[in-house]
């Protein structure tokens, strides 16, 4: 009779590892069927209004002679100079400013919290309404600007849409005006994910708030603020809407941008193939910007 004790003697039991369902990828009978039903339609919607336009517009802005023409003509070439000022300086202006108000918005006072609230509105109001209210305020004395100028100082206000670079300011101050609180909103999201500890182990070192501005907040949200920056600048090269609803391209299409006088020649002179031209000029500029955009999004390490 053996003296082992049961448990001793029992024998452990291989246990086979968890693995996972295998994955079929082939489909067959009914499920073959469902899975193209499901994925036809949204390839032909794919085909017929983004694949099918792109190569379009492709083909017909093709022709070399096409950009000898705009280079030739001087409205082009202030419509480029006016989209480089917006992309650069309302993008830089604009993300520096909310970089700033960010950090206003982190402040812990409820006054403060409900001032957010409000700020958000500007970029809440569809954007078509807005700018015309922008063009309304500043036509000539009967505008608001004019007319508070003239009630606060008693003198006459300037004719901000009859100079070039008073009316390509205005179209940049409107811009900045509807997309500021959108980029301090994204900006302040970036904030509040910074780790608390890093402020407290500075305040312990003494660090002051511009220390700590510089040396924690700004290297933390480098890569954000930096895909934020090219994103605006993608979004502003092709935006319509504030050079045409604000100025008009006044004076005598001096404001004018890429956006707008690609949209003028191809329906107000009808030639749709230079406005494609001129639409596809800033493709130099844009490929750069969406290659930094897609370099910033896969950079996932922070460098303190």
């Amino acid at each position: 009779m053996s003296s082992t004790h049961p448990l001793v003697a029992a024998r452990p039991i291989a246990l086979k590892p968890w693995r996972p369902a295998r994955w079929h990828p082939h489909l067959h009978g009914s499920e073959l069927a469902w899975a193209i039903a499901f994925v036809v339609p949204y390839a032909l919607m794919f085909v017929a209004f983004a694949l099918y336009p792109i190569a379009y517009g492709l083909w017909i802005g093709s022709r070399p002679a096409l950009y000898v023409e705009l280079l030739g003509d001087p409205h082009y070439a202030e419509a480029a100079l006016n989209t480089a000022l917006f992309a650069g300086f309302a993008t830089n202006s604009m993300m520096f400013a909310a970089l700033l108000l960010s950090g206003f918005f982190t402040r812990r006072r409820w006054w403060i919290k409900a001032l957010l609230v409000v700020w958000m509105l500007p970029w809440a109001l569809p954007a078509i309404p807005a700018y015309v209210s922008f063009h309304w305020m500043l036509i000539g004395d009967y505008g608001l600007a004019d007319s508070l100028i003239g009630a606060l100082f008693g003198i006459d206000g300037p004719n901000w849409l009859n100079d070039r670079w008073s009316a390509l300011g205005s179209d940049m101050v409107a811009y900045v005006w509807k997309w500021l609180p959108f980029w301090t909103l994204i900006l302040y999201a970036g904030r509040m994910a910074i780790p608390q500890d890093l402020y407290e182990a500075a305040d312990i070192d003494g660090a002051s708030g511009y220390r700590r501005f510089v040396h924690i907040t700004v290297p933390v949200l480098a890569n954000l603020y930096l895909i934020c920056t090219a994103l605006c600048a993608i979004w502003i090269i092709g935006d319509f809407t504030a050079a045409e609803l604000v100025s008009g391209g006044a004076p005598a299409m001096s404001t004018e941008v890429l956006a707008t006088l690609s949209v003028h020649d191809a329906f107000d002179l009808g030639q749709p193939a230079r406005g494609v031209a001129a639409a596809l000029s800033a493709l130099p500029i844009l490929i750069p910007l969406v290659i930094i955009l897609i370099r910033r999004i896969e950079t996932r390490e922070v460098q303190l």
